[in-house]
Parts: structure tokens; sequence; C-alpha cells
């Protein structure tokens, strides 16, 4: 499967994703793989659905908050470039003076990025404010993960 998988995404569509999210030549054909097998679908694109059929978000407090990143305001898929973007928020800082380009805008793995990044994963109602209450909603969900887990350690 990896092999068909890579297969299909052009060698100019790896070098724009490069400069887009910073991940390499062969982490973007490895994710491209990743995503094929997560399309069940089909159809080129990810649905809420196959974000869920992932057992580490099915389990994670913020797995729903985490699957919503992927998805823009309206839109019920996500294609591969904008998979790719989203995880690229994810990637570790790095030096980035060092490696800017002048021309093109802050990366998206900057710390800035990364910070307004979290801030929607909280900001639920998308009105650029952290309630109370959405904040009590993330530590309430915490909160239940951590006592199902000493529920099941013990």
């Amino acid at each position: 499967m990896g092999s068909r998988a890579s297969s299909l995404l052009r060698e100019e569509d790896i070098e724009e994703i490069k400069k887009q999210t910073g991940f390499s030549h062969s982490q973007i054909t490895r994710l491209y793989s990743r995503f094929h097998s997560l399309d069940k679908g089909e159809n080129g694109a990810l649905s809420r659905e196959d974000f869920q059929r992932i057992p580490e978000l099915a389990i994670n407090p913020l797995g729903d908050r985490i699957i919503n990143a992927f998805f823009p305001e309206g839109e019920d898929q996500v294609n591969f470039r904008g998979f790719m973007r989203t995880l690229a928020h994810f990637r570790p800082v790095e030096d980035n003076e060092k490696n800017k380009d002048p021309t093109s805008g802050e990366p998206l793995n900057s710390r800035t990025n990364k910070l307004f990044f979290a801030f929607q994963l909280y900001d639920l109602d998308r009105d650029d404010k952290i309630s109370r209450d959405e904040l009590l909603q993330v530590l309430e969900k915490v909160d239940v993960e951590q006592k199902m887990s000493i529920r099941f350690l013990h």
C-alpha cells in the first residue's frame, strides 16, 4: 500500500507541502500512506468518522477538539494538504530564524502559531475568547479521564 499511495502523490506536490509544513520528503510520503489508509471512503479526503477510528484520538479527552482542528468551519472533510497543514502545528519548534525564508510567512510550527492553534482547541464557540465554561469543560474532561485511568489501574 505504501508504494501505491506514494505514487499518487506528485513530486511537485511533495515539494510544495515541504515548503508549507517543514516535513521531510520521507515524512510526507509516510503520512500520505497513513492518510490513504484512514480514507475509508476512498475519496481522497478524511471525515470526522475516519479520525474517530484512530484509537489514540478515541481515548484522548481532547480528541474531539483535536479532530475539529482538522476541519475549517463549515467543512466536513479534509484533503491531504489540509491534513498536513494541521499536523505541522504538532512538529517540534526549531530554530526558525536561521532557516526562515524572509519572503514566506511564519512557519506553522512557530511558537506563535502553536499558541494560536492551542487556543483554538479551547475556544469552542470561536469568539476569540476562552470563557470560564469552556475552560471548565476541558478541565472536567481531563479530570474524568484521569479518574477512569486510576480505576483501570486498581
